[in-house]
């Protein structure tokens, strides 16, 4: 493969991956921001079997089969079955509307882009200079973390900040050890389905998933 050819694929994987996370903001029905994770995880998976092929790595060639079997199959299914048993369809109820979300994401990213320059300066290369793009991707997880009120988009903002972190991981260090990242994965799944167990508890005690409901049991 040439340095060229490289350059391209890396950079249009990565604009998917940005890309995929600005619409997840954009989007308020639940089972197509799904599908945009299912997208995103196999842009990652993508993004790991480029750098194992330039690397000539069969480590990251596994390590990317863990990621589409994980991030793109096993996780959406996981949030299916949820967003399928609690019956809710749209994330309604927003902290902030869609326009501030959009502006919020432009922000985020230019920070992000201020952010890593100086990392960039520090070793510039195809794989750093895409750096800013995994960062961009954490801000933007944390910001549905923190302007979602349903469980699930929260669960959702929580795989796109854990999304970010792999393309961050994967991009500084060109591959993650795979023993590092199956266990970031398993803890990833873990955590996701404590969440599924939690959404359902709160459905059959209040009927819905609003998390503001647990601030009336705190109460």
């Amino acid at each position: 493969m040439t340095e060229a050819v490289f350059v391209q694929l890396l950079d249009l994987i990565c604009g998917g991956v940005l890309l995929t996370a600005v619409l997840s903001l954009w989007r308020r029905e639940l089972a197509a921001i799904v599908r945009l994770l299912v997208a995103q995880g196999i842009l990652l998976a993508l993004l790991a079997a480029l750098l194992g092929a330039r690397e000539h790595s069969t480590e990251l060639y596994v390590a990317a089969a863990g990621v589409l079997v994980l991030k793109a199959i096993v996780l959406p299914a996981v949030l299916r079955r949820v967003l399928r048993d609690s019956g809710e369809a749209r994330e309604a109820e927003p902290l902030v509307n869609v326009t501030t979300s959009l502006l919020a994401a432009a922000l985020l990213t230019l920070l992000a882009y201020g952010i890593s320059r100086p990392l960039v300066l520090l070793a510039p290369s195809a794989t750093t200079r895409a750096l800013p793009v995994g960062l961009a991707v954490v801000l933007l997880g944390f910001f549905v973390l923190v302007t979602r009120r349903r469980a699930l988009s929260q669960v959702i903002g929580f795989l796109l900040l854990d999304n970010g972190i792999t393309t961050t991981a994967f991009l500084a260090t060109a591959g993650v050890p795979l023993v590092v990242e199956l266990g970031v994965s398993l803890d990833v799944l873990l955590v996701v389905l404590v969440l599924q167990v939690l959404a359902a508890r709160m459905r059959l005690t209040f009927g819905r998933t609003d998390l503001d409901e647990l601030r009336e049991l705190r109460d």
